[in-house]
């Protein structure tokens, strides 16, 4: 189900999207009539204050819930129109992850987790291309480890390694650095530049930290579920 993209195409398209959940006070809006385009390769951050709408965002734009209005492509593809299991074969053929919390598998070494989404995919070469990507988040020695034997640091290397395993089309990673002391997480965002510049992949970045969000080449900013700003960070 995996779409090509032109180069310069919009790879993610927000089409007026709003978000609205009930609660105890009556409906409450998480977004209201947000709409932007993302070409691919794009390096993107989101930011806002606590409560903005960034999570939520990232979760419509990822077809992990779905707007109450408006509707989300990912490379063509409305989301709004496939059910569960289409807008799950689309993010396992388009979508990589990371967060926060890592979400390793604890049964599974370093390698058998970056290998375990090719493996899911059926690429008959999981184990050759999960060991050169492990090599390339410099885990080559530490390959054989499970994640309680994996620092913090480690840890989010084995989970990027894992999310570009697949060459998606798009990584969404959700405040990547939050568990990190700075030096480890300077570190990993390095990793994760340097691999969103040697790959055609789009990096879509929810981050509290503004210096971090000034190294994207865009910032989309947030408050109280409007979004507020839409510019691009100077060269």
């Amino acid at each position: 189900m995996e779409i090509q993209s032109p180069d310069n195409a919009a790879v993610l398209e927000a089409h007026g999207i709003s978000k609205q959940v009930s609660s105890p006070e009556g409906s409450l809006t998480i977004l209201s009539d947000v709409s932007f385009r993302i070409c691919a390769g794009e390096s993107v951050a989101v930011v806002g204050p606590s409560g903005a709408g960034k999570s939520t965002l990232l979760a419509l734009l990822a077809g992990l819930d779905l707007p109450t209005m408006g509707h989300v492509t990912l490379n063509g593809a409305n989301l709004g129109e496939l059910d569960e299991d289409g807008r799950a074969r689309l993010r396992a053929d388009n979508v990589g992850f990371v967060f926060q919390s890592f979400h390793l598998v604890p049964s599974l070494n370093a390698l058998e987790n970056v290998m375990l989404p090719l493996e899911l995919a059926g690429a008959a070469n999981a184990r050759e291309a999960s060991h050169a990507i492990i090599d390339e988040v410099g885990l080559s020695d530490r390959w054989r480890h499970y994640p309680a034997q994996l620092s913090g640091g480690e840890k989010q290397r084995v989970a990027i390694a894992r999310a570009f395993a697949t060459e998606p089309a798009v990584l969404f990673a959700d405040e990547p650095t939050g568990n990190l002391d700075a030096r480890t997480g300077a570190n990993i965002m390095e990793l994760m530049f340097e691999l969103n510049r040697t790959s055609s992949t789009t990096l879509i970045l929810v981050t509290h930290n503004v210096l971090l969000a000034e190294r994207c080449s865009r910032i989309l900013s947030l408050d109280a579920g409007l979004l507020v700003s839409d510019r691009a960070v100077a060269a």
